[in-house]
């Protein structure tokens, strides 16, 4: 699988695993590593994965980078688990990976933008080593039926960042919400942020997210 990796000036002594967001691919995501605070930049490693091309129901069956197929953007629309489950063992390569370089998983955040963030909450819960945080950017918890069961208990305490915006017409606030509820009573601790603007990346969100890593990361 194709994957951008950006180096430290420094050497490494952290990881994020950036994933994007449906038809975008990991370039799309680049410009946070100068965005974010520069003492979070110095010393981590920066991986954008590309997903794999299939083909999404809601558009039309066409075919573009996704890490599930999407079969309705509505909250009791059907989840595509396969798809999600197979993206799933992807990012755990990853994560892996680093490891192998002598990343510790505690230094190891998950974060991804709209469908990128579905799987950063659905790997980071379940992964079966301590995980640094997850940063879920305009996106939902996926597979609500199951996560409760599928928890590991390496991940009952990990610190989650998740950031909506207002006027979100592709994932509604009303979706993440519930979502964020949902994790509130599995008894997750979840900083919320939401933002005035649509299905993107707003600056003084880039700020939070800043302040999130630098809280729970010895950099």
């Amino acid at each position: 699988m194709q994957t951008i990796i950006i180096e430290p000036p420094q050497a490494a002594n952290a990881s994020i695993i950036w994933l994007h967001g449906l038809g975008d691919d990991g370039h799309g995501f680049e410009f946070i590593v100068t965005e974010l605070a520069k003492t979070i930049s110095d010393r981590t490693r920066f991986i954008f994965p590309h997903a794999p091309e299939r083909r999404i129901t809601i558009n039309g069956n066409m075919v573009m980078r996704g890490w599930y197929d999407i079969l309705g953007l509505d909250k009791t629309a059907p989840q595509d688990a396969k798809g999600i489950y197979e993206a799933d063992k992807i990012i755990c390569e990853l994560i892996q990976t680093e490891i192998n370089k002598g990343i510790s998983s505690e230094k190891i955040f998950l974060a991804g933008f709209s469908q990128g963030g579905t799987m950063a909450l659905h790997t980071g819960l379940r992964y079966s080593q301590p995980l640094g945080g997850i940063i879920a950017l305009s996106s939902y918890l996926p597979l609500n039926d199951t996560v409760e069961d599928e928890i590991h208990a390496a991940n009952r305490n990990i610190p989650i960042f998740m950031a909506h915006g207002i006027i979100d017409n592709v994932i509604s606030l009303n979706y993440a919400e519930l979502s964020r509820e949902r994790l509130k009573k599995l008894n997750y601790d979840i900083e919320w942020h939401q933002y005035y603007m649509e299905h993107t990346v707003h600056p003084e969100e880039i700020n939070d997210i800043s302040s999130f890593i630098t809280n729970f990361m010895e950099i």
